[in-house]
């Protein structure tokens, strides 16, 4: 089997679809339906179903997407230890984070790393749903959440607090909320849709409520920027992350007594087999040293 079709197919099969696949890939859709075609004949047997939703894998599919899959995994791994036996680590380093903390507290940390080494081309993925790092879909991430997976080695960096931020004209309109129940009368802008492991950023709209009955919020937003821009305007108050409310904000910080608040853990996240990577290692160095003594 010719590899460049087992890649394209792999790649098509990640995707789900021919235009997802052609954008990554930079090839045309009909350069990869004839590639997919011509594998299928080789075979002699179908590898998708043709749906208006997608491509979904047929029984054959699957078993030479998996062989597809491993042989990618073992090149990619071999690739990254052939650029790491230079004398400088060098190559490309895929690093992905939340977007708030990947936005507002990786980034700007990137030009010194960069000037270190500026052998290493770091792509920046910031996402709120985890990205699979078995899978290289990555190489290093940084989660607010302990990873469970045995195959990753993992250093925690920091807690990130959350707290309840309003914008003065907000509370000349409102007032404080001093009590629990006070939040019931309150504009809450909310986090969402959130992935499972953030279900807790969105306590405000739950404590003190029943499960059935959470408070409903005046807007929901799928970004903490985008939450801290909305509060800003006075349109509500929010349970921010306490890194993306610089020391210098007119936000104003809204303590309720006895009220306890999240704390997400913050790790360094690499696979198993990264672990004698130049790259990998003089990235950790440079983050758990800039992380070192931040209390978010």
């Amino acid at each position: 089997m010719d590899w460049d079709r087992l890649r394209i197919f792999h790649a098509v099969a990640r995707a789900g679809s021919l235009t997802r696949a052609s954008e990554k890939l930079g090839l045309s859709q009909s350069a990869l339906s004839r590639q997919i075609a011509n594998l299928e004949h080789d075979l002699q047997t179908p590898l998708f179903h043709r749906h208006a939703r997608g491509l979904v894998l047929t029984e054959a599919g699957e078993l030479l997407f998996q062989a597809a899959h491993d042989m990618n995994h073992r090149l990619e791994a071999t690739r990254t230890r052939l650029m790491d036996a230079r004398h400088k680590p060098s190559g490309p380093l895929r690093v992905t984070a939340p977007v708030g903390l990947g936005a507002i507290w990786l980034t700007p940390r990137l030009k010194e790393f960069s000037e270190l080494y500026p052998d290493i081309q770091l792509n920046i993925l910031l996402f709120d749903e985890e990205l699979d790092l078995s899978g290289r879909e990555a190489d290093i991430a940084i989660r607010l959440r302990q990873p469970v997976q045995p195959d990753l080695i993992q250093r925690k960096l920091f807690l990130v607090h959350q707290h309840i931020y309003a914008a003065p004209s907000y509370i000349k309109a409102h007032g404080f909320p001093r009590r629990l129940e006070d939040l019931d009368e309150h504009k809450i802008i909310s986090f969402g849709p959130a992935p499972t492991y953030l279900e807790n950023v969105n306590w405000l709209v739950r404590v003190g409520r029943p499960a059935s009955h959470p408070r409903k919020p005046v807007l929901t937003v799928n970004n903490v920027y985008g939450m801290r821009r909305a509060v800003e305007t006075g349109m509500g108050i929010a349970s921010l992350p306490s890194y993306i409310v610089a020391p210098d904000s007119p936000l104003v910080q809204v303590d309720i007594k006895g009220l306890q608040m999240p704390v997400f853990e913050t790790y360094f996240v690499y696979p198993m087999e990264l672990k004698a990577s130049k790259r990998i290692r003089v990235f950790r160095d440079f983050i758990v040293a800039e992380a070192r003594g931040w209390k978010f």
